[in-house]
C-alpha cells in the first residue's frame, strides 16, 4: 500500500482537529509571566477609558470652571456659550457644580474602600491564617456585621449626625462594608497557609506577621483589588443614595446632593435635565468602568473565565467542522 495514502476523515477526527487546531497550528504560546494575564480585552480598555477619564475630569476641572458658589440673577438657565450645563434655580453654574461634586464623590469611594480593605485584612486573612479561638472570635464580630443590614444602619447613623462631613460619611460606610470581603479573604487564607511554602516558612521559624506579609497577601493582591473596587463602587452608589434622601454630607457637593437639590427644588417638572442628569450619568459611567476593570481582575483570579471566550469559540468551530464533514459524507453515500 503506498504511503501517501489519504486518512480518512470522521465528524469525530474533525472534531478533535478543530478543538486542537490551536495547539496544533505552530503559533507561539504565551509562556512566563505573560501566561498568567490576560490577552487585550475591549472590557478592560472601555472600563479604563470611562474610569481615568472621569477622574481626570474630577481632578482638572475645578481649576478651569468657574466659582461653584457663584450665584446670579440667570436662574435654570438651559446650557450654552456661557453656562455649558446650564444654571440651577440659583444661577450657579452646573458644570462648575458637577466638577466639584466629582471629587468629592471620588473622595468619599477613595476612602470607604481603603478602610473597608483595611478592616478585611485584619478580620479575614488574619483570622483565616491563625485559626484557633482568634478566628473564633474575629469571624463571630463578622458574622455579626454581615447579618446586620447595612443601608438601615447607615441611615440610623446619619440620621443621628448633625455635622456629616465627607470623611464621616466616608468612615461610616467603611464601617459597615468589610464584612463581605473579609468573609472572602478568610476562605482564601486558610487555603494559602496549607500551602508547602507557607509550612516552610514556619518550620524556618518565620513569624506569623511576616508570613502573612510576605508569603499570604502577595497571592491575593488580585482579589484585594477586585474587593477594592467593588467597595470603591458601593461607596459612591450609597453616597448618592444617603444624598438624595437629605442624609448626605452638610456643605460639601457630591453627585447625589446634586440629584438632592435638583429633586427638591423640582428640576423635572420646570424642565431642567441638565441638573439632574449630568450627575446621574456620571455615576452611571464611573460604575460601569470599575466594574469592567473588576470583571477583567476576575479574569486574572480565574483562568477559566480568562480561557472561556476561547473555549466556546472553539467548540463552535469543532462543531460546524463536524457539521460539515457528516454533509459531506451524506453527499458521497447518495
Amino acid at each position: 500500500m503506498s504511503d501517501n495514502s489519504t486518512t480518512q476523515t470522521t465528524p469525530d477526527t474533525a472534531l478533535a482537529q478543530a478543538a486542537g487546531a490551536p495547539a496544533l497550528s505552530g503559533a507561539p504560546q504565551r509562556g512566563g509571566l505573560k501566561s498568567f494575564l490576560p490577552s487585550f480585552s475591549g472590557k478592560l480598555a472601555i472600563g479604563l477609558v470611562l474610569t481615568l477619564g472621569i477622574t481626570a475630569f474630577a481632578l482638572i476641572a475645578p481649576h478651569v470652571t468657574q466659582d461653584p458658589r457663584n450665584y446670579d440673577s440667570d436662574r435654570f438657565l438651559p446650557p450654552g456659550s456661557g453656562h455649558l450645563l446650564g444654571t440651577n434655580n440659583l444661577g450657579a453654574d452646573v458644570l462648575a457644580q458637577l466638577a466639584e461634586g466629582a471629587a468629592g464623590s471620588l473622595m468619599v469611594g477613595l476612602v470607604t474602600g481603603v478602610i473597608a480593605i483595611l478592616l478585611s485584612l485584619v478580620f479575614g486573612i488574619v483570622a483565616g491564617y491563625l485559626g484557633g479561638w482568634t478566628d473564633e472570635v474575629l469571624s463571630l464580630i463578622t458574622s455579626i456585621m454581615l447579618v446586620i443590614p447595612g443601608l438601615p444602619l447607615i441611615i440610623v447613623i446619619a440620621a443621628y449626625l448633625e455635622n456629616r462631613s465627607l470623611t464621616v460619611i466616608a468612615i461610616i460606610l467603611g464601617l459597615t462594608s468589610w464584612a463581605g470581603p473579609a468573609i472572602v479573604l478568610r476562605t482564601q487564607a486558610r487555603s494559602l497557609r496549607n500551602r508547602d511554602y507557607v509550612a516552610a516558612a514556619r518550620v524556618a521559624g518565620e513569624r506569623p506577621l511576616r508570613i502573612i506579609t510576605v508569603e499570604i497577601l502577595p497571592n491575593l493582591l488580585p482579589l484585594l483589588a477586585a474587593q477594592f473596587l467593588g467597595a470603591f463602587v458601593a461607596a459612591i452608589l450609597a453616597e448618592a443614595g444617603l444624598s438624595f434622601l437629605g442624609l448626605g454630607p452638610s456643605g460639601s457637593l457630591t453627585w447625589g446632593v446634586m440629584l438632592n437639590q435638583a429633586m427638591a427644588h423640582n428640576a423635572f417638572q420646570v424642565g431642567a435635565w441638565w441638573w439632574f442628569v449630568p450627575p446621574g450619568l456620571l455615576i452611571a459611567l464611573f460604575g460601569c468602568g470599575l466594574s469592567l476593570i473588576n470583571f477583567s481582575i476576575d479574569e486574572i483570579i480565574n483562568p477559566k473565565l480568562r480561557n472561556a471566550p476561547a473555549a466556546v469559540k472553539s467548540v463552535r468551530k469543532a462543531r460546524k467542522a463536524g457539521a460539515e464533514v457528516t454533509s459531506s459524507a451524506t453527499t458521497k453515500e447518495a
